[in-house]
């Protein structure tokens, strides 16, 4: 019978936690004051730009995340974090910025076949290291 794994805690300075928690403090008003101000319509300059930009971000985060999954590199797990991430926002504001009708049906195909199966693997590999380093770092520890 196998024995319950003990959790692995990765521990921060606490002045992480409290710097990401007046974050938090700061977001939700914020949040609620755009929601509140920001018109529904707005039209801007090099919208194209954004999104090429993006575009060629995620292309860079899918490169270098290919690299590291042939060399079997330590940064496997944070750049398919950083790609899956990226897929899930593209997905997001392709569907939330299109014009509706024939394009939003567009946004949300591409969404459901490319983008979130993508993302969901690259969540997998997370996963999957994450579950490893677990067993790894506890049997590693009851050894010693």
């Amino acid at each position: 019978m196998r024995e319950p794994r003990e959790p692995t805690l990765v521990r921060a300075p606490h002045w992480v936690s409290w710097l990401f928690g007046l974050v938090v403090v700061f977001l939700i008003p914020w949040t609620v004051y755009l929601t509140l101000t920001l018109p529904a319509r707005h039209v801007t300059y090099r919208y194209d730009l954004a999104w090429v930009g993006f575009d060629v971000g995620l292309i860079a985060a899918f490169l270098v995340t290919t690299w590291a999954a042939f060399r079997g590199s330590k940064w496997l797990v944070p750049l398919a974090a950083v790609a899956g991430t990226m897929l899930l926002c593209d997905a997001w504001f392709d569907i939330v910025t299109s014009q509706g009708g024939g394009e939003l049906w567009e946004a949300v195909g591409e969404a459901a076949a490319g983008e979130i199966p993508l993302a969901a693997i690259c969540g997998f590999i997370v996963y999957d290291a994450e579950t490893f380093l677990a067993a790894t770092v506890t049997r590693f520890r009851r050894s010693t």
